[in-house]
């Protein structure tokens, strides 16, 4: 396996990380009859709790969890001393420590005295008779000082958020959230919403009791009824502590509000040098993982150290808004991991909404990453003034209603190389009746690109010097790249450039809705792609200078200069998502054309794409394999058979 540690600007990856010799080590296993926080924290005598241990870890403190739920915020009270002395909480055998900021409920009430249907449910044939519906008292001493049934999603900082153009519901839901067996519910605004729906709560106004309705209408008595108390599962309450390693660890249901602040699950509150590998974060209100400066309203100090971290071969589950989320990190290392519903708080318009969300990313590494079934979120969105990233064999796949894969934004200074990547399915976020109606000829003349149709695999605003190369982009609803400029944000402080010199070297496009490339000016480049099923025509544009031009390869390439190398496929291409497979394969469908069609000008399978020159950069395709010598197959293959299976999971074991 050759190792993808070279970044856009052509230097290597700066990697830290060196083995710890622990001089101590710390057992904690609540499930052990001897266990006692009062105890020594050894082997015979463990801690009851992970946090007796954090109390009195200081560097070079090696903390071993035994199996067990966990019911508790860790907070670790001091940090490690440097990459050869660090804290870790493993987890003895990976997945058996659960940390939950939940707490199991037992007693339960039929709800009286609020109504059940709105108007007109005897109209509907509705019946109260026929719904359960149930109460629970909380007890304020299960808080300790936070209750998140009283506090709303939306947090201090709404200053971004376009209040005309979302529901606000999400955002004045509260953050407190209610589980049966493992699965949540669904939070309800009014109390006469419930006798509609299976599976729903709704929480009274002063938060201090929760209605709900189980699916089924079954008895809670019947069932694990989990609720939230904490807002983190491992956070520490000082700033700032740095060299600690988490790994092996569940840490589920906790109940953050949306950033900004980012505030995880697990945090790294504003730490640097933090490994967390192997982790597993499952129902997040808000984010997963945070690695960054939290906020931009802290005071900072440019020499402070921020990121400097590495996520590895983590799984990510159903986290509200942001997965991973970071402020000023810089040389993140994040690989191998799984993030996975993402978005389904439909907060998008909060603008931290991503599988991956940081700001001001500089020699950031991102690899092996499989990101799936996003929603109403981008996959991975770097917000303003990336520098020297590289974003290699991810699988992108699943965007629903998503406006784009990868949002990079407001970006002037350095390369970015997105490369080696396969990009499946991008559903587009937009409201379909908006989508102007124009008969005849109106629709085919027009000058001015619609701006409400979107659905991007990379999608760059106001952002310069994006290079993407080797990748497989496939049903977009829009276009595989678009850009635009954003005049108003090139300003004083490096912040914002003006969609210019992106080149789109050796990518295969594949039957994307709108059209394959839509570059904002001619200043872009475009070399050796192939356009598979993309032979409606007009799918090349340029924006600007108008009036806009829609152009077909021949086209693309007499006037512009463009894929003079490039070519044209006609086949078929599938990916199973789930179990992440993919197969070229012959096509049914007609190519279209007027009068005769010249079906020579079309590759019809893989192994006939014209060979591109190789970057230098890049020494591997999607899986690993070798790229060997001076040319290479475009698209993150490095060999590619027609009709033939291809396992696409980048990423590596342990």
């Amino acid at each position: 396996m050759l190792e993808t540690n070279v970044l856009a600007d052509g230097s290597k990856f700066s990697f830290w990380e060196k083995k710890t010799e622990y001089k101590r080590e710390l057992y904690v296993c609540r499930e052990d009859p001897n266990a006692s926080d009062d105890g020594d924290g050894s082997k015979e005598n463990p801690f009851y709790t992970i946090q007796a241990a954090a109390r009195i870890a200081d560097a070079g403190t090696h903390i071993l969890i035994g199996p067990g739920v966990y019911r508790e915020h860790v907070a670790p009270a001091r940090g490690g001393d440097g990459p050869d002395s660090m804290i870790c909480y493993e987890a003895i055998e990976k997945g058996t420590v659960i940390i939950k900021a939940s707490e199991e409920i037992h007693d339960f009430e039929v709800s009286t005295g609020w109504r059940k249907f709105g108007m007109g449910a005897a109209a509907r044939g509705k019946n109260a008779d026929d719904v359960k519906i149930w109460c629970h008292r909380l007890d304020p001493d299960m808080f300790r000082g936070y209750n998140p049934f009283c506090a709303v999603n939306i947090l201090h900082d709404r200053l971004f958020i376009e209040y005309e153009k979302t529901d606000m519901t999400p955002y004045l839901n509260r953050r407190g959230m209610i589980f049966c067996d493992g699965k949540p519910l669904k939070q309800l605004p009014l109390c006469d919403m419930l006798g509609e729906e299976e599976g729903t709560y709704w929480v009274e106004a002063n938060g201090q009791t929760v209605h709900f309705r189980l699916p089924g209408d079954a008895d809670p008595k019947d069932h694990l009824i989990e609720i939230t108390v904490r807002e983190q599962c491992f956070a520490p309450v000082t700033p700032f502590l740095s060299y600690i390693k988490v790994k092996g660890i569940v840490c589920a249901h906790a109940a953050m509000g949306a950033p900004i602040p980012q505030r995880g699950a697990i945090s790294a509150f504003r730490g640097h040098h933090w490994v967390i590998e192997d982790c597993t974060v499952d129902w997040a209100n808000a984010t997963g993982i945070d690695v960054g400066n939290e906020c931009w309203h802290h005071e900072f100090d440019p020499s402070q150290t921020v990121g400097y971290s590495v996520i590895r071969r983590c799984h990510i589950k159903d986290a509200g808004v942001c997965g991973i989320a970071g402020l000023f990190a810089q040389e993140m290392l994040i690989e191998d991991n799984l993030i996975e519903g993402t978005g389904w708080q439909k907060m998008e318009l909060s603008w931290e909404a991503g599988a991956i969300k940081l700001h001001n990313s500089v020699n950031g590494l991102f690899r092996r990453n499989i990101f799936r079934n996003t929603y109403r979120a981008d996959h991975l969105w770097l917000d303003c003034g990336n520098i020297n990233n590289r974003i290699t064999q991810n699988l992108f796949l699943d965007g629903i209603e998503q406006r784009e894969a990868i949002f990079i934004e407001c970006t002037r200074e350095g390369v970015n190389l997105i490369d080696n990547n396969i990009f499946w399915n991008i559903e587009g976020r937009f409201d379909p009746d908006k989508i102007p109606v124009r008969p005849g000829s109106t629709g085919w003349y027009r000058m001015v690109e619609d701006d409400i149709i979107n659905g991007y695999a990379v999608y760059g605003e106001g952002t310069d010097r994006m290079q993407i190369v080797n990748n497989l982009i496939g049903k977009c609803r829009a276009y595989a790249y678009y850009a635009k400029p954003v005049p108003f944000r090139v300003m004083p402080g490096d912040r914002g450039g003006t969609s210019r010199d992106t080149k789109i070297m050796g990518n295969v496009i594949y039957n994307c809705g709108e059209g394959a490339i839509c570059f904002p000016t001619r200043d872009n480049s475009s070399e050796g792609n192939v356009f598979v099923r993309q032979a409606a025509g007009g799918d090349l544009r340029i924006m600007y200078p108008a009036p806009e031009v829609c152009l077909d390869l021949k086209s693309w390439r007499e006037f512009c200069g463009f894929d003079l190398e490039g070519a044209e496929g006609w086949f078929d291409i599938e990916v199973d998502t789930e179990n992440l497979k993919l197969i070229a394969k012959a096509t049914k469908a007609p190519i279209p054309g007027f009068g005769r069609v010249d079906k020579e000008r079309f590759v019809g399978r893989p192994e006939e794409f014209p060979m591109q020159k190789s970057d230098s950069r890049i020494d591997a395709d999607l899986t690993g394999n070798a790229r060997n010598g001076d040319t290479s197959l475009p698209g993150p293959f490095a060999t590619w058979e027609f009709e033939r299976e291809i396992s696409i999971d980048p990423r590596l074991g342990e």
